[in-house]
């Protein structure tokens, strides 16, 4: 794999740290700016909400500049809105701290998608992006317990200043390692909106939404659902999230290894497995150990989808696939906002804090239904007019995308 993905991989993992780590922080930043854990909850919600709007925004503003150069750009935007929360004096100011940081991660990962598969031969694509993903799953191992940890000894507003300087690494890396890979010619913002008409790439979006929604539904709640339920101590709840990560990075590489040898049996294993243990969490949350081996398990199987879904959008939209690769990283933080949202209905209406397991389970189960549906629908499609819609011209994709060799 070509240096290059190394950078991408470190802008990666800053980004996942600063997403998840405010999570554990929450107290600490709700006690020093003297509001609500709810109110401190809208720095999660925010920068959800940044990503989904960002995603698209930054990616149609950067369409007239090479994306080695947008990438860098977006970690300036990073690393500003990391020190913008770091030193913020007032709540509101840190909230629009977190939206700043949001507004590059849909992006980053949306181009750096496009850049990782352009770097290496068409049979490793899927490979490339799980590599640069691995920085995402990596900081649920590493940077999120660690800057955690850090907050809550140190302060945090020293967890900030060194995600920020996490950013200054990667964008340094990206500098000296990312080729400037010229784009391809005659492709405008109109080619890459015309990519959304190709129902294909919609279908495999609201694979993204509902599928690692059905993640989410079950981990948003983990705290309450293992502590009340499985019996665990408050203390314990960081490291369940660790093997969580863990389950996050083992599924990310088996995900870019096998989807790259055959895409969509990999989403049918990926989405059909996450539906069976998200429905047997429901009986698993009572016992310690199986609980333990079944949050692993959602974290691998969840994140095994990741490479074969981002794949599987810039395939379809080969023609102008940058904008429908942000939006599809988008896609993932609007089905964490939905699963959550459902996950918190349901824990309502008094169904216990393991009903949000059956919510993600029929998530995941829907999102399967999508997968064949795609491809029964792909397999009626003659392959000459698989063209994205609006794209500048009608030759097959392994000629408008060529791979650049390192």
């Amino acid at each position: 794999m070509p240096l290059a993905l190394l950078a991408l991989a470190i802008g990666a993992f800053g980004i996942g740290t600063t997403e998840f780590v405010i999570m554990g922080l929450l107290p600490e930043v709700a006690g020093d700016f003297d509001v609500s854990i709810p109110t401190a909850g809208l720095l999660v919600t925010g920068y959800a909400l940044g990503v989904v709007l960002g995603a698209p925004l930054m990616t149609a503003l950067g369409t007239r500049i090479s994306r080695k150069r947008m990438l860098m750009l977006l970690m300036g935007l990073f690393i500003a809105g990391n020190l913008l929360s770091a030193v913020a004096p007032a709540f509101g100011v840190m909230l629009a701290g977190r939206v700043v940081a949001s507004f590059a991660h849909g992006a980053f990962f949306g181009i750096g998608s496009v850049v990782a598969a352009e770097l290496v031969a068409p049979e490793k694509k899927a490979g490339a992006i799980a590599m640069m993903f691995s920085g995402l799953t990596i900081a649920n191992v590493v940077g999120v317990p660690l800057g955690t940890f850090v907050g809550q000894v140190v302060g945090w507003r020293t967890t900030f200043v060194i995600v920020a300087a996490l950013g200054v690494i990667g964008l340094a890396g990206i500098a000296k390692l990312v080729p400037d890979l010229p784009r391809p010619e005659g492709v405008r913002l109109r080619d890459e909106i015309g990519a959304f008409r190709n129902a294909q790439v919609l279908l495999a979006m609201a694979m993204t939404v509902l599928g690692f929604g059905g993640v989410f539904a079950a981990i948003t709640y983990i705290t309450p659902m293992m502590t009340e339920v499985a019996g665990y101590a408050d203390g314990s709840v960081t490291w369940l999230l660790v093997l969580f990560g863990i389950g996050m990075v083992v599924g990310n590489l088996v995900g870019g290894r096998f989807a790259d040898r055959a895409l969509m049996p990999m989403l049918y294993a990926s989405l059909g497995g996450l539906a069976l243990v998200l429905g047997l969490f429901t009986l698993t949350a009572h016992n310690k150990i199986a609980a333990a081996v079944t949050i692993m398990l959602i974290g691998a199987l969840g994140f095994a989808t990741v490479p074969p879904l981002q794949k599987r959008v810039l395939d379809q939209a080969s023609g102008a696939p940058t904008l429908a690769s942000a939006v599809n990283v988008g896609a993932f933080n609007l089905g964490n906002a939905l699963s959550a949202w459902l996950g918190g209905i349901v824990i309502a209406a008094g169904l216990g804090y393991t009903a949000p397991n059956w919510v993600g389970a029929l998530l995941a189960a829907a999102a399967l239904v999508l997968a064949v549906l795609a491809a029964a629908l792909e397999r009626r499609t003659p392959a000459t007019t698989r063209v994205v819609a609006g794209s500048p011209s009608a030759a097959p994709a392994a000629e408008t995308a060529m791979p650049v060799h390192h």
